[in-house]
């Protein structure tokens, strides 16, 4: 069982880097009193298997917040769970800005002004600061930059992954209303029009070498698997985790399904992507 606990001053991006936790895979609890956090990992280690990883999302508003928490750390650490401590901060100009462009106050400003409230948290949570096990200061950083640096440290390589799911269909069937990108081969010769080939899919040696040994599908191929290298290490740059490629000819039936998997067999040598091919429309003919 892994355990983490992410906390730090309001508006530094908890938020975040609990949404990104969850993208990794990790069970997020978000503002869990102290004393349940060791009951909860203890039911994550009696899932067994279904929770390996369980984080918690820590502020202020628990009541005795630091004390208590370093308790729990320290219990935690006895009974062999070792957690990771993450603190975010920001510099007081940063905090300012961003509560002021919600409109939000502070949670411990009470009757006083925004800065009394972040000085007064930057003071409670010193000396939990002091024991994290990595600190981190999103002042300048962009929120893709911030789950870059969270992926870095919580990620596993295949959390880290673009899952890509390669789609065929039929146009006459309508198009996928979850694609991401459309790739149109009916540029290629249809092997509805070989009677041989007619009642055969693209899943079929015969069809699928007709289709790939056509002018043009090579090297139409190799661009657009150039092209969806550029794309995928694009989207992972912006913390985009999942891509659907539609690939569509007239019935879902030939073309496009020859084309999908052969693309798909291309796209799993890359690192960086784990990939899987859906044929929506085989079989509706």
């Amino acid at each position: 069982m892994e355990v983490a606990v992410v906390t730090g001053l309001s508006g530094a991006g908890r938020s975040t880097a609990a949404k990104c936790l969850e993208d990794l895979g990790w069970f997020v609890v978000d503002n869990l009193p102290p004393e349940l956090i060791a009951t909860m990992v203890e039911l994550g280690a009696q899932a067994r298997g279904a929770i390996t990883r369980v984080a918690v999302v820590m502020d202020v508003r628990s009541r005795a917040f630091t004390d208590d928490l370093a308790a729990i750390i320290k219990d935690l650490d006895t009974r062999g769970y070792k957690p990771k401590v993450l603190f975010l901060e920001a510099t007081d100009a940063v905090l300012i800005r961003r509560f002021e462009s919600v409109r939000r106050g502070h949670p411990l400003q009470g009757d006083g002004r925004l800065a009394d409230g972040i000085e007064a948290e930057r003071v409670l949570l010193t000396p939990l600061r002091e024991e994290a096990d990595l600190v981190l200061d999103t002042s300048g950083l962009s929120v893709h930059q911030l789950r870059n640096k969270i992926e870095d440290t919580f990620g596993s390589e295949a959390a880290t992954r673009t899952r890509v799911t390669v789609l065929s269909f039929g146009y006459k069937y309508g198009l996928p209303m979850d694609s991401d990108l459309v790739m149109d081969v009916r540029f290629l010769p249809n092997p509805f029009w070989i009677p041989e080939l007619r009642e055969q899919t693209g899943l079929d040696g015969d069809v699928r070498n007709y289709v790939l040994t056509q002018e043009g599908a090579e090297e139409f191929l190799d661009r657009y698997h150039e092209l969806l290298r550029l794309i995928g290490a694009g989207y992972r740059r912006e913390g985009k985790r999942y891509l659907t490629l539609a690939v569509g000819c007239t019935g879902g039936k030939h073309r496009s399904v020859a084309i999908s998997e052969e693309l798909a067999a291309r796209l799993a040598s890359e690192d960086g992507m784990a990939v899987k091919v859906v044929h929506r429309d085989l079989g509706r003919e």
